[in-house]
C-alpha cells in the first residue's frame, strides 16, 4: 500500500472486512449447533431404544401376574424367620423382598415366600418343589456362583463377612487355625466352608443353620461358621449361651437378589435397589436395617456386622421422562 493510501474495508484477498466477519460468526454458530446436535440426537436415539418400566414388566411376565413368589430363609432370627405359630415371616430379607415386590407393582399381600435350602438357590426352586421368581436368601456373590446355570445376581443389597460362633464358655478365637481338629458345623454349598475347612477343621454340613446351632447347644459340634450377621441373629436369641468371635476373614460377602434367567426382571430389580441406595427420600433399606439388625449390636459387641449403608448400586438404563433414577 502506498504511503498516505487510505485504507479499504476489504482484506488482503480483496474480502471486504464485514463479510468476512459474517462468514465467520456462521461458521462458529454452526460448530456450535453441531455441538449440542451431536449429544441430543445421541439423546434422543437413546430416549428411542432405552425400555421403559412398562415395557420391561412386560418382559420381565409381570403383566397380570397375580402373586410374586420368593425363596426365602425361614430360620434365620433377624434375617429370615417363619413364626410357626402364625406363619407370619419377619427379617431383614423379608423387608427387602416387599421393598423390591412393591417397585414391580406387588402389595404385601401379593408376595408368597416359600422356603429354600442353599442348593437350591441356583435351581431357583423351593423346598416343596414350586418355582420361585426371585431368590433373597443370604445369597453371597461369587465368580463360582455366577457362573452357574439359573444364576443371574443383582446389584448386592448387605455386606458382611464371615465369623464364628461358640458356646459362652468357649476360649476366645481370633483366627480360624484355631478351629483345626475341631468338629465345625456350617450350611451345606455355603461360601464359609472353604476358610475353615482350610484350616483343618472337620466340617459338618447341614441344609439349615439353624440346627447347625442345635447342634451347637447340646454339644454336638464346638462351633458354627457361617456370615456374620447371620450369626450375630442366633447370639441375640442366646446371649446367655453363645459367644461370637471375629476370625479376621477380610473378604466381605456381599448378598445380591437371584433373579434366574429373566433379564428384564433383573434390571426391573436393579432399578429397585438403585432407587433405594440413591434416594434420600427412600429409607427403607435404612428401616429395615434398624429394625433388624441394629439392635444386634447389643449381645455382639466388637464383632464385624454389616455397615449401616447400603452397598453401590449399579446404574440402570432405562427410559423415564422426566428421569426418576436417581443419581448416586
Amino acid at each position: 500500500m502506498a504511503e498516505g493510501e487510505r485504507t479499504t474495508d476489504a482484506d488482503r484477498d480483496g474480502e471486504p472486512r464485514g463479510r468476512r466477519t459474517t462468514r465467520l460468526r456462521r461458521w462458529r454458530l454452526a460448530a456450535l449447533l453441531l455441538a449440542v446436535a451431536v449429544p441430543l440426537a445421541g439423546g434422543y436415539w437413546w430416549y428411542r431404544e432405552a425400555p421403559t418400566v412398562d415395557d420391561l414388566k412386560q418382559q420381565a411376565g409381570l403383566k397380570g401376574k397375580q402373586e410374586l413368589v420368593v425363596g426365602i430363609k425361614t430360620d434365620m432370627p433377624g434375617i429370615g424367620l417363619r413364626d410357626p405359630a402364625t406363619g407370619a415371616y419377619s427379617g431383614f430379607d423379608v423387608d427387602i423382598t416387599r421393598m423390591i415386590a412393591a417397585d414391580l407393582g406387588f402389595q404385601a399381600s401379593d408376595v408368597r415366600f416359600v422356603e429354600i435350602q442353599n442348593e437350591d438357590r441356583s435351581r431357583m426352586r423351593g423346598a416343596d418343589g414350586v418355582l420361585v421368581d426371585l431368590v433373597v436368601a443370604t445369597y453371597s456373590i461369587t465368580d463360582r456362583r455366577e457362573g452357574m446355570r439359573g444364576v443371574t445376581f443383582s446389584s448386592p443389597y448387605l455386606e458382611t463377612e464371615q465369623s464364628v460362633i461358640t458356646r459362652k464358655d468357649h476360649e476366645p478365637i481370633r483366627e480360624a487355625a484355631q478351629l483345626r481338629d475341631r468338629r465345625v458345623c456350617t450350611l451345606s454349598t455355603s461360601t464359609s466352608t472353604d476358610a475353615v475347612s482350610a484350616a483343618g477343621a472337620v466340617m459338618d454340613n447341614s441344609n439349615n443353620i439353624s440346627e447347625c446351632v442345635t447342634r451347637l447347644l447340646a454339644g454336638e459340634v464346638e462351633a458354627v461358621t457361617t456370615d456374620a450377621v447371620i450369626l450375630a441373629g442366633f447370639v441375640s436369641a442366646h446371649p446367655d449361651e453363645l459367644a461370637h468371635h471375629d476370625i479376621a476373614l477380610e473378604t466381605p460377602e456381599l448378598w445380591a437378589v437371584n433373579t434366574g434367567d429373566n433379564a428384564a426382571l433383573l434390571a426391573l430389580v436393579n432399578l429397585s435397589l438403585r432407587r433405594s441406595a440413591c434416594d434420600p427420600a427412600d429409607q427403607r433399606w435404612e428401616e429395615a436395617f434398624e429394625r433388624h439388625l441394629r439392635p444386634m449390636l447389643e449381645h455382639n459387641p466388637g464383632e464385624a456386622l454389616p455397615l449401616d449403608r447400603q452397598p453401590e448400586a449399579e446404574d440402570v438404563d432405562v427410559r423415564t421422562w422426566p428421569s426418576t433414577v436417581p443419581d448416586c
